[in-house]
C-alpha cells in the first residue's frame, strides 16, 4: 500500500524577497496564478489538503476545497519557521545593519539562528511530528500540503537523510511541487522515496 503526498509551497508573497515566517502577507495577482498554474499540471487525485494557516498557504488551500470539494484542515505545525527580530526585513536590509550573523545563518542555521528567532531543531521536530501523522492518519491516500520553503527543506533534509542545517542547499521556487511515495512495508513502518523531478 502506497501514501502519496505531495508538498506545494505558496506562491509570490506581497511581502516578496523579505524574511517572513510568521508574518501574514497575502498572494499577489501573480502568486495566484503560479499557484493555480502549478496544480494544473498535477492530476487532481488528493483526497485530503493540509495547509498552513497562514493566508499565502490557507487562501489558495481553501480556494483549491471550494474547487474541487477536496476536504482541506490547518495545521500550525507546518507554519514557517519564525525568523525573529528578522521578520519582514529583507536580506538587503540585514546586510547593512547585520552582515556577519546573517552571512553565519547563510552557512549554518542550526548553530546561528536570528536574534530571538525560533531554533531550527525545535522547528524540525514540529515539521516531523506533522510529517509522521499525516502518515498514520492518511495510509494509502494521496495528500496535498500546502505549506513553506522551510518545511519542505526539512522534510526534503529527513527523507534524503541529510544534515537539517544544510537545508537551504535544497532549491524551493514559489508553487514548487515535490512529489512522495510512502511504501507501507511493515506496520508502523514506511520506505520514502522521493522524486524531486516528478
Amino acid at each position: 500500500m502506497t501514501t502519496y503526498i505531495d508538498l506545494l509551497r505558496h506562491g509570490e508573497t506581497e511581502n516578496n524577497n523579505r524574511y517572513c515566517g510568521s508574518t501574514d502577507y497575502p498572494l499577489t495577482q501573480l502568486g495566484w496564478a503560479q499557484m493555480w498554474n502549478a496544480i494544473e499540471k498535477a492530476p487532481i487525485q488528493w483526497q485530503q489538503i493540509i495547509t498552513s494557516p497562514l493566508v499565502r498557504c490557507a487562501h489558495f488551500a481553501h480556494a483549491l476545497e471550494q474547487r474541487y470539494s477536496i476536504p482541506a484542515a490547518k495545521d500550525s505545525r507546518i507554519q514557517e519557521i519564525h525568523f525573529g527580530e528578522w521578520e519582514d526585513r529583507s536580506a538587503i536590509e540585514l546586510m547593512q545593519t547585520n552582515a556577519e550573523a546573517l552571512s553565519r545563518f547563510w552557512q549554518n542555521p542550526l548553530s546561528y539562528p536570528p536574534p530571538n528567532g525560533e531554533y531550527l531543531l525545535d522547528f524540525e521536530a514540529r515539521v516531523l511530528s506533522a510529517w509522521y501523522d499525516v502518515q498514520q492518519q492518511f495510509i494509502g491516500k494521496r495528500i496535498l500540503l500546502v505549506t513553506h520553503s522551510g518545511v519542505i527543506r526539512v522534510i526534503i533534509c529527513h527523507i534524503q537523510q541529510h544534515p537539517v542545517e544544510r537545508l537551504l542547499e535544497f532549491e524551493v521556487n514559489h508553487a514548487d511541487i515535490k512529489h512522495v511515495s510512502i511504501e507501507q512495508t511493515k506496520p508502523h513502518q514506511a520506505t520514502l522515496i522521493f522524486d524531486p523531478n516528478a
